[in-house]
């Protein structure tokens, strides 16, 4: 199973700049003690949450200095990017890295940085799914014309090649029922969460997604990435008691992101929104722990990421080490030692 670190969140109190220092120093550490995969979010228009604006930039920093860690987007919001352009950046990303790049794609679930571009959000699915044909066949280095709805060119060659044959790993986000299917059909890797669903209903749609994949004629049986906050402690007291305020925070702050949008075209049924909202805004902390998250020592985390690895039928997990933002970065980091040193283990 791959382990990589999910990053976004600012830390509170932390400047701009010094949060570009941490993170480099998460992925230096992620280098050293053995790590996989540092996945870079996608937020243009937030700053109390994220900086990361142009997450290619900072994946291409993070790859200069390094020789073995893999840099991923989780993810690159596709329609708010002319796809052109970004099937020449990822493909210079993946040279520059000597193959160390991973696209990962979505096309956001709020309509907040579509608003700031003057983007639609209703055409954020039709807008996604034309780009990522567009990108895939620009990847073969080969003259082609394309007519869509919303990008048209003609004769038109995007070089260079990606490294990687016949092109990066692409992943995409899958956070509706409707999706899951139609990702496998495609056979393509997703990422999974547990924001929005609980498991033995997350666990059907991981199913549901393999079943298409397999029905499509693909070889294997797919690729599942579960995000999840991960807090990882020396004592069980501590890993339970540590989180607590970041935690509680941040499904707080998600179900009010949950309900901001609902009603506005393309954010799918009000109904399924509204029910999204209140679930998260209910949640005790007790039952964030046995539902939502991953926290415990070494040896917990190994018993709780086997029971989710069966559960989900898991290939990979990104560890949220600080999803609300409130923890200081020496338990961050600390989280992260004990889980490359103490948990990875268990799983390699």
């Amino acid at each position: 199973m791959d382990f990589g670190i999910f990053t976004e969140q600012i830390r509170r109190g932390s400047s701009q700049g010094e949060w570009f220092g941490e993170l480099l120093e998460l992925a230096d550490a992620g280098e050293q003690w053995g790590l996989d995969v540092v996945w870079l979010a996608e937020m243009l228009v937030n700053p109390s949450r994220s900086v990361l604006s142009a997450p290619l930039l900072v994946a291409s920093w993070i790859v200069a200095r390094t020789r073995r860690l893999r840099v991923g987007t989780a993810v690159q919001l596709l329609p708010l990017n002319h796809p052109l352009r970004v099937a020449g950046e990822v493909a210079t990303l993946d040279h520059l890295s000597h193959g160390r790049f991973d696209f990962g794609v979505g096309r956001s679930g709020g309509p907040r940085a579509y608003d700031a571009l003057g983007v639609p959000y209703e055409e954020s699915q039709a807008r996604f799914f034309e780009a990522l044909e567009i990108i895939l066949t620009a990847w073969k280095g080969e003259p082609f014309s394309y007519e869509g709805k919303y990008y048209r060119f003609a004769d038109t060659t995007v070089t260079p090649r990606p490294y990687q044959a016949p092109h990066p790993p692409v992943r995409m986000a899958a956070t509706t029922a409707e999706t899951f299917p139609r990702v496998g059909r495609m056979g393509l890797p997703i990422f999974v969460g547990l924001r929005g669903m609980a498991i033995p209903e997350l666990a059907e749609h991981v199913r549901t997604y393999r079943q298409a994949w397999r029905e499509a004629g693909h070889r294997g049986d797919g690729d599942v990435c579960l995000r999840i906050p991960v807090y990882a402690a020396p004592t069980e007291s501590a890993a339970l008691e540590e989180p607590q305020e970041t935690i509680t925070y941040y499904f707080s702050r998600q179900a009010d992101l949950t309900r901001a949008p609902m009603g506005r075209a393309g954010t799918g049924p009000v109904e399924r929104r509204e029910k999204q909202a209140r679930t998260l805004k209910s949640l005790t902390y007790p039952e964030i722990l046995s539902t939502k998250v991953a926290f415990g020592t070494g040896p917990g985390l190994v018993d709780r990421l086997a029971q989710l690895r069966e559960e989900l039928s898991l290939n990979g997990i990104a560890a949220e080490l600080n999803p609300g933002g409130l923890l200081p970065m020496e338990r961050e980091k600390r989280s992260l030692q004990i889980l490359t040193q103490q948990v990875m283990p268990a799983f390699k």
